[in-house]
C-alpha cells in the first residue's frame, strides 16, 4: 500500500479513486472548502461502463483505500511515497500551491505529472532540446528550478472528465474513459513503484449490486520519454483549433468541420515528436484519434477558460510552435492558433485593467 499525494482535487480525484479502488491511501490537495466538502462527504467519480446504460458512481467512501483532502499549507510532501501533479500548469504558482511546490522539490521525492503541459524539468530529459528556450512558454519558469528532472515523469491526461455544473464540487464524471500513458522515471527503483501501482489498478474491482465491476481508465508505464507527448497532435489539432477569433467550437466541430486540415495539422505535430525521438508506437493513429473525436461535443477546457475572461491558460500550443522553431519549421494551422490565443489572452487582460481602473 502507498500513500499518494495528489495536488488537484478535480481531474486528480479520477486517479485518486482508482488508486483507492487498488487498497492505496490518497491525499488531495485543494481549496480549505473543497477539502472540507471532500472530508464530510468523500469523492464521488461517475464511470460509462461497457454494456451499462447508466454511469456506475463511486463513492470513494466504500473503497478498501481511502481518500482524504486538506489545503496546500497544511501538506508535507515528505510524509508520501508518490506526488501527482493533476493541476494546470498556471496554478501551481498561486499563493500557498507555490509553498508547497518548494517543499515538495526539497522532499526530493518522485513526482508524477498527468499535465497537457510538461513541466519544464521532465523537457530536460530529452536529448537535444533547449530547454532554456523554452521558459517563456511556462507561467513561471522559475516554479520549477529546484526539482530534480530525474525525479520527474509525465502522464498523457488522455482520459476526459468534468465536473457537472448541477453538481458540487466533490463530484466528476469520465466523458471519454481512456488510459493514462505514463514514462518512466530516470531511476527503475522509482519506476517500480509506477508499475505496482499499474498492476493494483488492473486488479481492482467494484463491487455493485452484488456484482464485481471492472472500470475503465488505468494507469499504463511505458518505457519511452515520448508516450505522453501523443497528446500534443491531439491537442493542436482539437483542443486549442476550437478558439475562434470571437467564438469557440465543440472538439468534434475544430477536428471534422476541416478533415484535411486536422489531418495534416496532426501529421506534422506528429512528426515533430518523431524528430525529438519518438517512435511511430509512441503515437495514436490520426484515424483513430478522429474516430474518438467524434464524440467531444464540447469546447475544450483551454477554449472555455479564455471564453470566460482568463488571462493565464496552460500554452501547449506555444510550446509546440517553440519547439518547432528550434528544429526550424513551421505549420500554418499551428501558427494560426498561436496568434488566436496570443489575442485572445491581450484582450482578456485588458478587459482585467479596465475593471481593476
Amino acid at each position: 500500500m502507498s500513500s499518494i499525494l495528489i495536488l488537484g482535487a478535480s481531474y486528480g480525484s479520477l486517479l485518486a479513486t482508482r488508486a483507492a479502488m487498488a487498497g492505496h491511501q490518497v491525499c488531495l490537495v485543494c481549496t480549505p472548502g473543497t477539502a472540507d466538502l471532500i472530508n464530510a462527504e468523500g469523492t464521488r467519480v461517475r464511470f460509462p461502463v461497457r454494456g451499462r446504460e447508466q454511469l456506475v458512481e463511486v463513492d470513494s467512501r466504500k473503497l478498501p483505500g481511502s481518500i482524504r483532502a486538506a489545503a496546500p499549507a497544511g501538506v508535507q510532501p515528505a510524509n508520501f511515497d508518490l506526488a501527482v501533479l493533476a493541476m494546470q500548469e498556471p496554478q501551481y504558482g498561486e499563493p500557498g500551491v507555490r509553498q508547497l511546490m518548494d517543499r515538495l522539490a526539497r522532499a526530493a521525492m518522485p513526482s508524477l505529472a498527468i499535465m497537457n503541459m510538461p513541466p519544464l524539468p521532465y523537457l530536460r530529459r530529452i536529448a537535444g532540446l533547449d530547454a532554456d528556450g523554452l521558459e517563456p512558454c511556462f507561467t513561471d519558469a522559475r516554479l520549477w528550478d529546484a526539482f530534480d528532472p530525474d525525479l520527474l515523469s509525465l502522464a498523457s491526461p488522455d482520459p476526459q472528465a468534468f465536473r457537472p455544473v448541477d453538481q458540487p464540487k466533490n463530484v466528476l464524471q469520465v466523458g471519454l474513459p481512456t488510459n493514462f500513458k505514463c514514462a518512466p522515471f530516470a531511476s527503475e527503483h522509482h519506476t517500480a513503484l509506477l508499475r505496482r501501482l499499474e498492476a493494483d489498478i488492473e486488479a481492482a474491482r467494484y463491487d455493485q449490486e452484488g456484482e464485481s465491476l471492472e472500470l475503465p481508465v488505468k494507469l499504463k508505464v511505458h518505457d519511452s520519454l515520448f508516450v505522453p507527448f501523443a497528446k500534443w497532435p491531439m491537442l493542436m489539432t482539437g483542443n486549442y483549433r476550437c478558439i475562434g477569433d470571437e467564438e469557440m467550437s465543440p472538439i468534434a466541430n475544430a477536428v471534422h468541420d476541416d478533415i484535411e486540415l486536422s489531418r495534416s495539422t496532426y501529421g506534422w505535430v506528429a512528426q515533430l515528436c518523431l524528430s525529438l525521438g519518438a517512435q511511430p508506437d509512441d503515437l495514436v493513429p490520426f484515424e483513430k484519434y478522429a474516430a474518438a473525436a467524434r464524440s467531444l461535443q464540447k469546447p475544450s477546457s483551454v477554449a472555455r477558460a479564455l471564453a470566460g475572461g482568463a488571462t493565464r491558460i496552460e500554452r501547449v500550443d506555444l510550446l509546440v510552435q517553440s519547439i518547432a522553431r528550434q528544429k526550424a519549421i513551421a505549420h500554418p494551422a499551428v501558427d494560426r492558433v498561436v496568434e488566436r490565443v496570443d489575442a485572445r489572452l491581450r484582450r482578456n487582460a485588458a478587459a482585467v485593467e479596465r475593471r481593476v481602473a
